[in-house]
């Protein structure tokens, strides 16, 4: 099955009724995790990279193996600047098999973020890569991505602005989470994402939801929201069914024998948000 955009997932769930889970990833084991997951709940996904993780694993893995493990999946697949901040590395990912990419400008004035959000457009969407733009500011800090302390929660008319001046084909917006929530403890503001979703046309988005209780993503996706990010909760689940694997089996060597428990805990974490968000059976 050939690479999708964002734009095509996200405007197919948002015609029916659903949200696309966004998981960030690391390294090759996590990459198989995700996909393994949405194929077994036949469910439309979003492989989710920041410029940490490109930085760690590097550029040959995931300019050209993730891709390709992506567009093998049997289920419609994006591979997704997460967070981009650098233009230049933006352009590298518009360049590198990506098929959509994040400017996060949200840390930046108004007219700055706009501007430079505008701008990757400009470049991606002649090659047919889809944008993802933030208005409002979400703190926290995860997978190397530092929103700093301070959260500034999105203006719905300035949400309208922004995106009828920048031609994004989704919205990231600042309702109350916070990356790298450990806990389930976020309180959104609900009726800012309606107002939101009221004047904005493009689909939004949902970023920090690991520290969302899983009672509420039924109403966040009624309101209006067709991405998810999930990212701390997967290294949560990755790395705990390692370290418990390694220390039930501390002669164990092999390390395909580490990984798999590893790939199988981050697995069920794929699991249970794919069917919280109601992604499950929607591949087509």
């Amino acid at each position: 099955m050939a690479l999708r955009t964002n734009k095509e997932l996200l405007d197919h769930a948002k015609a029916n009724g659903y949200a696309v889970g966004a998981f960030n990833v690391n390294n090759l084991e996590q990459v198989i995790a995700v996909l393994e997951t949405a194929e077994e709940e036949k469910a439309p996904v979003i492989i989710a990279i920041t410029e940490g993780a490109i930085k760690y694993a590097g550029e040959t893995f995931f300019f050209k193996a993730a891709p390709v493990m992506a567009a093998d999946a049997k289920i419609p697949a994006s591979v997704h600047l997460d967070h981009g901040g650098k233009f230049a590395n933006i352009v590298k990912c518009v360049k590198g098999g990506f098929s959509s990419v994040m400017f996060d400008g949200s840390s930046l004035p108004f007219e700055e973020n706009a501007g430079m959000t505008k701008k990757v457009v400009e470049v991606a969407h002649p090659v047919g890569i889809s944008v993802e733009g933030e208005i409002g500011h979400v703190g926290g800090k995860e997978g190397g991505v530092d929103g700093g302390n301070d959260e500034i929660l999105t203006d719905p008319a300035e949400a309208k602005r922004f995106a009828e001046e920048t031609g994004v084909d989704s919205l990231a917006v600042a309702v109350g989470t916070v990356h790298g929530m450990r806990t389930q403890t976020a309180k959104l503001d609900l009726g800012r994402i309606s107002a939101i979703s009221s004047v904005v046309a493009v689909p939004l988005v949902l970023h920090g939801a690991s520290g969302v209780p899983d009672e509420v993503f039924d109403e966040v996706i009624a309101r209006g929201i067709h991405k998810i990010n999930i990212g701390t909760e997967l290294q949560k689940s990755f790395s705990t069914a390692m370290r418990q694997f390694a220390g039930d089996n501390p002669k164990i060597i092999d390390i395909r024998k580490l990984f798999r428990p590893a790939i199988d805990g981050m697995k069920e974490s794929v699991r249970t948000k794919i069917r919280l968000f109601k992604s499950n059976g929607k591949a087509w």
